[in-house]
C-alpha cells in the first residue's frame, strides 16, 4: 500500500506525515533546521515512515515521541539517533505496562491493514536513547529551537514540545479533536490537568497533534483546561469516572 502515508506541508521546512487509513490517525511531524532535522513521533510501524522523511530532508534526523506509546515509536527501528523523557526511559527497556496481545489488539483495530502487513510480527521498540530529556530542555536543529515541556497526564514523560519563535504547539496526546484518554493505570488526572494550565498559558498561533483532525484551533486549549478544572470541582476528576463529552473532545477518565 504505497498510499498509506499523507504528507502536508505547514511551512517551507515543516511538515506532516500522516496515517489517515487507521483509526487512530497518527501525525508525525518533521521539523527541518539548517545542521539537523526532527521528527516528531515515528507513527505506528506498520509501513515504513522512513522513505516519507528522506523525501523530506537531506539533514541528519534525530527522532523523539511525545512520548512511548506503540503510536508513537513504530517508525524509531529507522532512526538510531533518538531523544526520550527521563521518566519513560524504563518502557524502553522492558517496562512497558500494557502487553504485547494488547498492543497488537489496538494496531488492528478498526483499520484498513496494508496488504502482506502481519502483526504476529509486530514488534514494540526498544532501544537505548541517545538523549534523555527533561522539562525545559532544548532542541536545537541550526535556525530553530525547540523547548521541551514535560506535561504528564496521558503518560509519565510525556512531551509537547513549543516553537516559541512561530508559535507552533505540538501537542502529542495531551491535546486533540477527539477522545482524551485517561483512564489507563499509567495515566494521571491529576496531572493532566496541570499540563493543561501549563500550554494554556502560552502564546500559541498553531496546534499540532499527534491524532485526528488537524484544522485544531488554540482555543481549545482553554475549552480542555475549562472542562478538567470543573471535573476537579465536582470531584470527578479521577480513574472511574467515566466518559465526558464536550463540543470538540471527551474527557475519558
Amino acid at each position: 500500500m504505497n498510499d498509506w502515508f499523507t504528507v502536508d506541508h505547514i511551512d517551507k521546512d515543516t511538515h506532516i506525515i500522516s496515517e489517515y487509513k487507521h483509526w487512530e490517525e497518527t501525525h508525525a511531524y518533521l521539523l527541518n533546521g539548517t545542521n539537523n532535522s526532527l521528527l516528531i513521533d515515528t507513527g505506528l510501524g506498520i509501513m515504513n515512515i522512513y522513505n516519507e522523511v528522506m523525501k523530506l530532508t537531506d539533514k541528519p534526523v534525530i527522532a523523539v515521541a511525545t512520548h512511548i506509546h506503540w503510536d508513537h515509536i513504530g517508525g524509531h527501528k529507522y532512526f538510531p539517533k533518538f531523544y526520550v523523557h527521563e521518566d519513560e526511559v524504563n518502557w524502553l527497556a522492558g517496562e512497558f505496562p500494557l502487553t504485547m496481545e494488547q498492543i497488537k489488539a489496538f494496531v488492528v483495530e478498526k483499520c484498513e491493514l496494508p496488504e502482506g502487513f502481519n502483526v504476529d510480527d509486530y514488534e514494540f521498540f526498544q532501544g537505548t536513547a541517545a538523549r534523555v530529556l527533561k522539562d525545559n530542555d532544548v532542541i536545537d536543529i541550526g535556525g530553530r529551537t525547540i523547548e521541551v515541556l514535560h506535561t504528564p497526564g496521558h503518560s509519565p514523560g510525556h512531551m509537547c514540545f513549543y516553537e516559541k519563535d512561530r508559535e507552533y504547539l505540538f501537542t502529542g496526546d495531551l491535546v486533540y479533536i477527539g477522545t482524551l484518554f485517561t483512564y489507563f493505570p499509567s495515566t494521571d488526572p491529576e496531572a493532566y490537568l496541570s499540563s493543561i494550565e501549563r500550554v494554556a498559558a502560552l502564546p500559541v498561533k498553531r496546534i499540532f497533534p499527534a491524532h485526528h483532525d488537524l484544522n485544531i484551533q488554540p482555543p481549545i486549549l482553554g475549552d480542555i483546561e475549562k472542562a478538567f478544572t470543573q471535573l476537579k470541582a465536582d470531584g470527578k476528576l479521577h480513574h472511574g469516572a467515566g466518559t465526558f463529552k464536550y463540543d470538540d473532545f471527551a474527557i475519558w477518565l
